[in-house]
């Protein structure tokens, strides 16, 4: 009776070391997966009468490596996440025991809900967040028609 016990927790034991070995396996096949795709951009775009407002997140990513194209109805916003090199003085021989986040370049580009003035776009970055104001070109009226 004891030697049966014995044999179930070792199969149950072997069949636990087995699943966390899977586990292991599949999550290193998902981080490899997710470090080879594309990071997209996530984006907020608000419009009231006279602007057009993009806000997106860039967390990690520095001022010198965004860059903003724009024509009177498009914006594309490019951007440069850079890995962290070892610095000088940190400690050697650091094992991850998880790394997510992503590396690389991404893009996106809107197509605009209304045409703007280019040459008076302004783009703040702030703690992470690029914040893109654009000027429409042209006020929306809104004419009443009587009905008679």
């Amino acid at each position: 009776m004891i030697r049966r016990r014995i044999m179930a927790e070792q199969m149950f034991s072997d069949m636990v070391d087995t699943i966390k070995e899977k586990q292991e396996e599949l999550e290193k096949a998902i981080a490899d997966y997710k470090s080879n795709t594309p990071i997209k951009l996530s984006m907020d775009v608000a419009e009231d009468d006279e602007t057009i407002t993009i806000v997106t997140d860039l967390p990690g990513v520095t001022k010198e490596n965004i860059k903003i194209d724009i024509t009177e109805d498009t914006l594309i916003i490019e951007a440069k996440f850079e890995e962290e090199t070892e610095e000088e003085g940190e400690e050697e021989g650091v094992k991850y025991h998880q790394k997510e986040r992503s590396y690389g370049e991404a893009s996106r580009t809107v197509v605009l809900p209304a045409k703007i003035k280019m040459d008076e776009a302004a783009a703040k970055f702030d703690n992470g967040v690029l914040t893109v104001v654009l000027p429409k070109l042209e006020k929306k009226e809104v004419f009443e028609v009587k009905v008679e």
